[in-house]
């Protein structure tokens, strides 16, 4: 190894232990261990440009074991990235982009935000599948416009998780060659030495799922991982793991090899150690020696040239295939084709009523044909979830440019995969599972939430009202567990036409996930003209079905109870009490809504409300003030015909009068 090469290694070591010092909090140990395998990515491996962090064609890079950050941080830094020694000194400090893990959104250069072990492993694998159907669709002969690979470090914690496990098991099916991962083999866990929980071999598991497997047994060895790498390059068939044997702590004499250097700063003494150690001034922290910046900056610089020489192929690509130039760019930014909105469908009220998956997937296959990067799939449930795009063919090993995803038995891994499509610039990822199963995607669906991505996530069979399946499918606390999520949309439409506007909302939306809960059963279908819902649902809750004068009560719900509201209104109006329904499918939107709107559909004056949802009860206090009350669900379902048991638990209109009449009789 050369000695600006190791003298630059040594320095993002340093670098790493001072910032974690001088916050005195953080993960000194594996950045120190990790910052030969960064020094190859940021100096041979990856095509990136600091200048142009969104570069369509640079290389990805993920740290799934974000709690590393450190290591990422100072090779941004010291590359050119819009990162000072400012920003470096303020790690884990208020309103930094240092954050204690790296946080999509903030730090220049942070393809994904990561720290829960696992997700990035899996966010990868979304972002290599977009980066294939990119290219089956753009890629021209002679013009290939996206070809770049997604590089990652994943730690043990990552591959012991279950996510990491779904996504490799995808990843090996769908023969994502794209992938290359380093795999930190240290050995070491908080709690002591891998061995006490994890001794089976990682490089045999993988080479099972139908990954290319290499180890390097000497972390330190740049010119072994820079072959390993380049050998992964060569093989375009199947991902690839490169175990490299690492020791956390490096250069700490007293640390290396233990727990200790993992989730704590070293101490100021075992720092100043750590510096003498590699003939570093002990007296001076972040120090960054001029020909190592300078050594570094000009690899960074190096990017410029070849971005500039993609930006030649793509005006070429443009003259040549003006129409499908046009139509990336447009998806890249985030606008949607003209004409989109008109394929929506209208439903028309009939005899015959229809559950709102099956609404929305009328929906999906009306708009697909204008929407070519609107692709998804669902957790082995398409037939019950409806989101098989008709017409279209499925994404595979052999088919990149297929539309339908198989995510597999896996809902964790399909949440977190969706995540990695959403974060390709242009896609539009879907995917759906029941609503029941959130519970096994819930990581993926919060960090899409904090990300402020744009994923589509389709929950079925949302109540107790799927019937016969019993208490194990039937949800109950997992809508007020969706709308706990900040930043995430939730929408539950009340039928077939407001689940066509759902998809139009969620579509249009450009600030984070959408949730949309659709039904099992069949639902009356509303009346449009009559109701004026195409307009409506984007408030999150409208008026639907007033009274003559002022109400004495207004009757709120979502899903599958508006229909009993309406029929409980019509009761009410024989019995001469006017009672306002409201179709309330989104918390989100509706509080987005001014105060103007708020009164009017909630006028403070009447305070008689009651809400009616086949869910928790806990959160609707806040729009039924204190004189109102709330029919949802308390306990756990039971196996029964949906209908049955849907009546047994108070959601029939006979228990909604006998509510409404309680409330209207209660003083005052």
């Amino acid at each position: 190894m050369g000695s600006i090469e190791q003298t630059a290694i040594n320095t993002v070591r340093i670098l790493c232990a001072d910032a974690v010092q001088k916050a005195n909090s953080g993960h000194p140990g594996t950045p120190m261990a990790l910052a030969p395998m960064g020094h190859v990515l940021w100096t041979q491996a990856m095509n990136y440009n600091p200048e142009n962090p969104d570069w369509p064609n640079r290389d990805r890079f993920i740290l799934s074991c974000g709690h590393a950050c450190m290591l990422q941080y100072s090779y941004l830094h010291l590359t050119g990235y819009d990162l000072t020694m400012d920003d470096i000194k303020n790690f884990r400090q208020m309103h930094s982009k240092t954050a204690g893990h790296p946080e999509y959104g903030l730090c220049p250069g942070v393809e994904v935000t990561t720290g829960p072990l696992g997700q990035g492993f899996a966010n990868g694998v979304g972002m290599a599948i977009g980066q294939q159907y990119l290219a089956a669709r753009y890629n021209k002969p002679g013009l290939n416009l996206f070809d770049y690979h997604i590089y990652a470090i994943c730690s043990d914690g990552d591959l012991m998780e279950g996510v990491a496990s779904e996504a490799a098991s995808v990843a090996g099916h769908l023969k994502l060659g794209q992938l290359i991962y380093l795999y930190d083999d240290n050995h070491i866990t908080i709690e002591g030495d891998t061995a006490l929980a994890f001794d089976e071999d990682v490089a045999e598991r993988f080479e099972a799922y139908g990954w290319h497997v290499q180890s390097v047994d000497d972390g330190n060895d740049i010119q072994s991982i820079a072959a390993a790498i380049e050998n992964a390059k060569k093989e375009k068939s199947r991902p690839s793991l490169i175990r490299v044997r690492t020791h956390i702590g490096f250069g700490s004499p007293n640390k290396v090899n233990t727990a200790a250097a993992h989730g704590a700063p070293l101490g100021k003494e075992e720092v100043r150690l750590v510096k003498e150690n590699f003939g570093f001034d002990p007296g001076q922290s972040f120090v960054v020696p001029p020909e190592v910046r300078a050594y570094y900056h000009e690899k960074g610089e190096a990017g410029i040239q070849k971005e500039n020489e993609w930006n030649q192929k793509f005006q070429q690509f443009q003259q040549e295939y003006p129409a499908e130039a046009a139509e990336y760019e447009a998806f890249s930014k985030g606008d949607l084709p003209a004409g989109w909105k008109e394929k929506l469908p209208v439903f028309k009220p009939g005899e015959k009523g229809m559950a709102t998956r099956k609404a929305s997937g009328a929906t999906l296959n009306a708009i697909a044909e204008k929407l070519p990067l609107l692709i998804g799939g669902s957790a082995d449930l398409a037939p019950s979830t409806d989101t098989l795009l008709k017409g279209f063919q499925s994404f595979s090993s052999e088919n990149r440019s297929g539309r339908n995803f198989h995510f597999g038995i896996r809902e964790h891994g399909m949440g977190a995969i969706l995540n990695g499509m959403a974060l390709t610039k242009g896609i539009i990822p879907y995917g759906a599972t029941f609503l029941i199963f959130y519970d096994y995607m819930r990581p993926p669906v919060r960090l899409a939430a904090i990300m402020k991505i744009r994923p589509v996530f389709i929950y079925t069979h949302d109540s107790i009202g799927l019937g016969e399946d019993g208490t194990t499918h039937q949800p109950v606390e997992q809508l007020i567990g969706l709308r706990s999520v900040p930043g995430l949309t939730t929408i539950r439409p009340a039928d077939a036409n407001e689940t066509a506007q759902a998809w139009r909302v969620a579509l249009e939306h450009k600030d984070g996930p959408v949730a949309i809960i659709l039904t099992r059963q069949d639902l009356p279908i509303i009346d449009q003209e009559k109701y004026n819902q195409a307009g409506e649902l984007e408030k999150g809750a409208y008026i639907l079905s007033d009274c003559e004068g002022e109400p004495r009560l207004i009757l709120m719900g979502s899903g599958s109870e508006v229909q009993l509201l309406l029929a409980a209104q019509k009761e009410l109006k024989a019995a001469s009490i006017p009672a306002r329904v409201v179709s309330f499918p989104s918390w989100e939107l509706f509080d987005r809504q001014n105060d103007a709107y708020k009164e009017k559909v909630f006028p403070a004056a009447i305070r008689k409300r009651l809400a009616v949802e086949a869910g928790s009860p806990l959160g609707w206090s806040k729009y039924i003030t204190d004189d109102g009350a709330v029919i949802g669900v308390t306990k756990f379902g039971e196996s029964a015909p949906g209908n049955e048991i849907m009546a047994a638990y108070g959601f029939s209109v006979e228990h909604i009068l006998s509510k409404a009449n309680e409330l209207l009789n209660k003083h005052p």
